[in-house]
């Protein structure tokens, strides 16, 4: 069972049925056992389970639809108000009136990222459905989607789906592992990060090197002192992600300084 408070990690090997449940829970698929969305079966009640669901696909349908008439399609589903959904588009960087004409075939994946995770999210729903929702977001639209799932997490269950626990580690508070269509482990976690935290870091090198340059330049760090030093910051939650980034550059760090971003005191570990 899957309550309101709880945000549970989905995850598992490719293969292992995590896009197959969440079929069954949009009423997609006939299943051996039982689903129920606040009691009712999404098979027999697809329409009624659907009102109370947000859900964010791995893949982006290939629609033809403008973003304007699919956000307000979307809307009428769920009784909501298309500004809301072009809300929740602001606030992760996609301006979706700019883009009202475009199909939405026609945008780049990180755009249509945001504008389906705006469409889930700019609406009341009791259930959040999200298939690997931040792969294609970039770190500060990623920090905008944490802060929006703060503001959700008392209100809502949630399901974040994923293969890999260190994407989602630091969003949950349960973990659901399946394998070959089994759950085999459910276990509750500890909920000590804040969804909407942000972190001041500053890494220091032990030489150049254009590599790590580009891929911490991606995060949006700004180097100095020919290349040795670099400033910036990481949504709280994606610190397990960006530590794994830096794993690879292990032998070039000389030391790294994090701490919560509206504090003085900062932590430091030197390599």
């Amino acid at each position: 069972m899957i309550e309101r408070g709880h945000r549970v990690a989905l995850v598992g090997s490719n293969g292992a049925g995590k896009t197959t449940l969440i079929r069954c829970l949009l009423g997609e698929y006939t299943c051996e056992g039982r689903v129920l969305v606040d009691g009712q079966d999404p098979r027999l009640h697809r329409r009624k389970v659907l009102q109370k669901v947000g859900f964010v696909p791995q893949l982006p349908p290939p629609l033809r639809m403008p973003v304007g008439q699919l956000m307000r399609f979307s809307a009428s589903l769920c009784d909501s108000d298309p500004q809301r959904m072009i809300d929740v588009a602001a606030q992760l960087g996609f301006d979706a009136k700019h883009f009202h004409k475009q199909p939405f075939v026609k945008l780049s994946g990180g755009q249509k990222q945001k504008l389906l995770i705006a469409i889930a999210l700019g609406r009341d729903s009791e259930l959040l459905v999200m298939d690997e929702p931040a792969a294609n977001l970039d770190p500060e639209a990623r920090h905008g989607f944490f802060k929006l799932l703060a503001e959700k997490k008392q209100r809502v269950a949630m399901l974040i789906s994923s293969h890999r626990l260190d994407e989602v580690a630091t969003l949950v508070n349960r973990v659901v592992e399946m394998d070959q269509g089994e759950i085999v482990l459910d276990d509750r976690v500890a909920d000590l990060v804040e969804l909407s935290s942000r972190l001041a870091c500053r890494i220091r090198l032990v030489q150049p090197e254009n590599a790590f340059a580009k891929a911490i330049s991606e995060w949006g760090f700004i180097g100095s002192q020919q290349g040795l030093v670099w400033d910036g910051y990481i949504a709280g939650p994606d610190r397990l992600r960006f530590l794994g980034v830096l794993s690879r550059y292990a032998a070039l760090l000389a030391g790294m300084e994090i701490a919560e971003a509206d504090k003085k005191e900062v932590s430091v570990n030197v390599v």
